[in-house]
């Protein structure tokens, strides 16, 4: 049986972070909100307890029945973890004086423990709380403190519980803890006595095996979007049900410059068995008069699900429609929260089963997006689509800001290939997460020759990220910037002003829209 660790959610903003970086050493793991425990196989090597926004002591925070789970296998509490585990068996945690943020150095208390290998005393952490754990349960001793809190990290004493407890103050899966990673490692193979044997590859052919048994001779239907997730999707799929898998390209109208004949020539190269469905006026009628961003977006989700639909119905022996879905989509669906309040809907192809009455199958659910990648790599995808910078599902339908219509449409098609051709040429596209043009809904006042002009106005974006979670505004070089201004501006009829946001996310989200 694979082994794996079983990460509990108290709705920390890191928790997605925790599970990458169990992932990262080689050891496979999934996230599970605190009221869904799974049973624990012998598989389960160990139970990480996550953070949370509450606080323990506060009425209606999140608890679980500790006394069910610490002796059973190896448990770790990270920050609000930690305090449940001190004020369950009888511990203090009170409310501090002022909150805790930023980074902060170890003292150890006792240098010798397993957690501290290759860990020396003043390591900095980086600490996230507003409570703080004053005094430890007798069952627990003192690891280290910082100059600011005596208790950073505890253990269970020898022969408290059957198996060993850790609790953490401070976040060990953030990059600002800089011993974060070897404490995480000295965890999951010094003390739970983890392999470390989960790869890309060992995903591939397990996968393939399960879908071949699965799927059987059923045919397979699939949307590519052009994006790293569903394109990795239908490689992996055609690799298990070979020719019984149909996949669908839809033009929208909403995807960059000559991308809808680029994506389909390379999809037919890797021998897929690609119908592309030309249907751009149909989603202009939909977005006729429409400004309001939620609004763009569910008319172009219902459109493409329309769309989609009337051409599903005209195939045979189709009982499985495949989807690109990848983990941190299933984690938001399962959140501690529930289904999560909606900052704005995406593009994807919710509500097609229903509709179809199609299977759903789902072969990158259980990835996060760089691993994504590392797979397609495994199994041959081409670098031009895994390097490709992710895209918006509505696509250049939420980078015009106010109604679109083809027009401009084909405007921001012409400086969004400027922008991008020029990164390309000077090898930043490679350098940096994200970039795109906004065309914004306004006219600014300029000169070109004798004229006076009224024109459109676009703002640049390129942003740099981990995991689309968080980005910082790309530092590109002014002349390279100048470069591609001038360029937009003499070349693109109907614009005369090109601005460069250096917003970060947040407060800012990636895209405008």
């Amino acid at each position: 049986m694979r082994e794996s660790i079983v990460i509990l959610d108290f709705g920390s903003q890191y928790t997605q972070l925790i599970a990458r970086r169990v992932r990262e050493l080689g050891v496979y793991c999934e996230i599970f909100p605190y009221t869904k425990q799974p049973t624990l196989n012998e598989g389960v090597k160990a139970v990480i307890l996550s953070g949370s926004p509450c606080s323990v002591s506060d009425k209606g925070s999140p608890h679980i029945d500790l006394a069910e789970l610490l002796g059973t296998v190896p448990v770790l509490g990270i920050c609000y973890g930690a305090q449940l585990i001190v004020q369950y068996y009888g511990g203090e945690v009170q409310k501090s004086d002022k909150r805790e943020y930023g980074k902060a150095n170890l003292k150890l208390a006792i240098e010798n423990d397993p957690i501290f290998r290759e860990v020396g005393d003043g390591s900095q952490v980086w600490m996230s709380h507003g409570d703080t754990m004053t005094r430890i349960p007798e069952q627990f001793e003192l690891l280290a403190g910082t100059a600011h809190i005596d208790t950073a990290i505890f253990k269970s004493r020898p022969g408290a519980f059957a198996a060993p407890v850790y609790g953490l103050q401070f976040h060990p899966e953030v990059t600002h803890s800089t011993d974060g990673g070897q404490i995480l490692k000295n965890f999951l193979f010094d003390i739970t006595g983890c392999e470390g044997n989960w790869s890309p590859a060992s995903f591939v052919d397990d996968s393939i095996e399960k879908l071949r048994a699965k799927l059987g001779r059923d045919g397979v239907l699939l949307g590519l979007s052009g994006g790293v997730d569903s394109s990795v999707a239908a490689t992996i799929l055609q690799k298990a049900v070979g020719k019984n898998l149909i996949c669908f390209f839809i033009d929208n109208g909403l995807l960059r410059k000559g991308e809808y004949e680029e994506v389909l020539h390379s999809y037919r190269d890797m021998g897929l068995h690609i119908v592309g469905i030309n249907a751009r006026q149909r989603f202009y009628r939909a977005l006729e008069g429409v400004s309001d961003p939620e609004k763009k977006r569910k008319a172009i989700g219902r459109s493409f699900i329309d769309v989609f639909q009337e051409e599903a119905e005209k195939l045979e022996n189709i009982k499985w429609l495949a989807q690109g879905t990848i983990y941190p989509d299933v984690i938001e669906s399962v959140s501690v929260h529930g289904p999560s309040v909606t900052i704005k809907s995406h593009h994807n192809v919710g509500g097609l089963p229903d509709t179809l009455n199609l299977k759903v199958v789902e072969p990158l659910n259980m990835l996060f997006k760089d691993e994504v990648r590392k797979v397609g790599r495994e199994i041959g995808v081409p670098k031009h689509i895994l390097d490709r910078h992710p895209f918006p599902g509505p696509g250049l339908g939420i980078r015009i800001l106010g109604e679109v219509n083809q027009q401009r449409v084909e405007l921001l098609q012409e400086a969004d290939y400027i922008f991008i051709k020029n990164l390309k040429e000077s090898g930043y596209y490679d350098k940096i997460w994200q970039a795109g043009t906004m065309l914004l809904p306004i006219h600014s006042v300029g000169v070109m020759g004798d004229e006076r002009t009224y024109e459109q106005v676009v703002a640049l974006r390129a942003v740099n990220s981990r995991d689309g979670m968080t980005a910082d505004w790309s530092d590109l070089p002014h002349q390279l910037l100048s470069k591609i201004s001038t360029q937009i501006i003499n070349q693109v009829k109907g614009i005369n002003r090109v601005v460069y946001d250096i917003s970060t996310k947040p407060p800012a989200t990636i895209e405008w829209e």
